[in-house]
């Protein structure tokens, strides 16, 4: 069965900096989702708790606009709201949820967006100023530099439109 890397926050857990799940804003989403929880397909993963940071923690971004492939090229790094340089730990993470991709075969992950590490299509810009800009997180600049693709959590009917229409899920039904 073809896996699905899931920040665990997610899939409901309460693992976001602020102590907070972050739910599907739509019912058609949630119903994907746990129909994906019922059949086994999900692998939940919050790269910044394997790493070891708490729940809650401080809230932390990428400084100066940069991204998370600028951060594995150890020209850009991550500070919480407190100033402290949290980039190993993020890091850390990213090669945790890598790991488990690639032990459970996943070759999609649905990442919560915003965030430093599962970021798709936007994370905040650095300057903890609620202000955004187009780029990824460490986590996801690691899995697909690996060859895994991610979507975020607004692109949950594009993952089930290519899990629907993905090649080696169709020829593991014929053999």
């Amino acid at each position: 069965m073809l896996k699905i890397l899931v920040s665990a926050c997610l899939a409901g857990h309460p693992v976001r900096y602020n102590g907070k799940a972050k739910s599907a804003k739509e019912a058609a989403h949630e119903a994907v989702l746990a129909r994906w929880r019922d059949e086994g397909r999900l692998v939940t993963v919050c790269p910044e708790v394997a790493a070891g940071f708490p729940t809650p923690r401080p809230p932390a971004e990428i400084q100066l606009r940069r991204s998370g492939a600028d951060v594995l090229a150890a020209e850009a790094t991550i500070k919480d709201n407190t100033g402290a340089d949290v980039t190993a730990l993020f890091i850390a993470g990213a090669q945790h949820a890598l790991e488990r991709a690639l032990a459970e075969n996943c070759r999609f992950a649905l990442l919560a967006d915003g965030s430093p590490s599962c970021g798709s299509s936007f994370i905040h810009d650095g300057a903890f100023s609620g202000s955004t800009h187009p780029a990824t997180g460490v986590t996801v600049a690691l899995l697909q530099r690996n060859g895994i693709r991610v979507f975020a959590e607004s692109q949950i009917a594009e993952l089930e439109a290519e899990i629907a229409h993905d090649p080696v899920r169709s020829n593991r039904r014929s053999v």
